[in-house]
């Protein structure tokens, strides 16, 4: 199903599992599930895009319906090549959301057309350098927009600071209903600036996976986001 209404115009913490225990894949997603998120973040990586090559639809599949018992959705950033190849793999697997990069995808709006046709929320993802005018127009197709603030590839990357200015020009361009993400190193640090530029979800791997309690770290940036 794609997002419902209700997560639009939240501020919303949205765990990247790439940063997570892969043994314990399961209970690192159950950990943050405890602590009341709403949105769970899979990284897909082809190492053509991107140098790293990471899961595919089958992990989507093995964690998508312990997402949707605790009423939380699965968020699908495709880093690949060809998108267009495995959208209706991701969405039987359990995407809800499935977003694709302006940079790979020529015929955007045939794309995004074709996630909404099949039963997920469209989203349209800027790399740092491509500018956030690359989007004016898809994001009237779209429903959220995810703006890279590291390059794409590995998670752990120091989070470039010029992004705050990008989200900052987005949330004056795009439609009002389309939701603004963020995703690279996102942390205690940030999180409440970027909140305040205009970001509406905010991808964090390391900052919720890197160490100690997933739970309490998740809680402590969704505690952040909405002071």
């Amino acid at each position: 199903m794609p997002f419902p209404a209700e997560l639009f115009g939240l501020k919303l913490l949205a765990p990247s599992i790439l940063s997570a225990d892969f043994a314990r894949l399961g209970d690192e997603v159950d950990a943050v599930l405890d602590a009341g998120v709403r949105l769970v973040h899979f990284d897909v990586m082809d190492g053509h895009f991107v140098p790293n090559l990471t899961i595919g639809p089958a992990v989507v599949g093995a964690v998508a319906p312990r997402v949707h018992q605790s009423g939380a959705f699965v968020d699908v950033h495709l880093m690949v090549t060809d998108p267009d190849a495995i959208l209706e793999a991701f969405v039987t697997a359990g995407a809800d959301g499935l977003s694709v990069h302006v940079e790979t995808t020529p015929n955007l709006h045939r794309t995004l057309t074709r996630i909404r046709e099949l039963g997920a929320s469209p989203g349209v993802v800027l790399n740092p350098g491509t500018p956030a005018a690359a989007v004016e127009e898809a994001a009237l197709f779209a429903d959220y927009v995810l703006v890279m603030s590291v390059d794409p590839g590995f998670g752990g990357q120091r989070f470039i600071p010029e992004s705050i200015d990008k989200i900052r020009r987005l949330r004056e361009t795009v439609p009002p209903r389309v939701a603004i993400e963020i995703d690279g190193g996102v942390d205690r640090e940030n999180a409440r600036r970027l909140a305040d530029a205009g970001a509406d979800w905010l991808v964090a791997g390391s900052a919720v996976f890197g160490g100690g309690d997933p739970t309490s770290s998740a809680g402590v940036l969704q505690e952040l986001l909405q002071t």
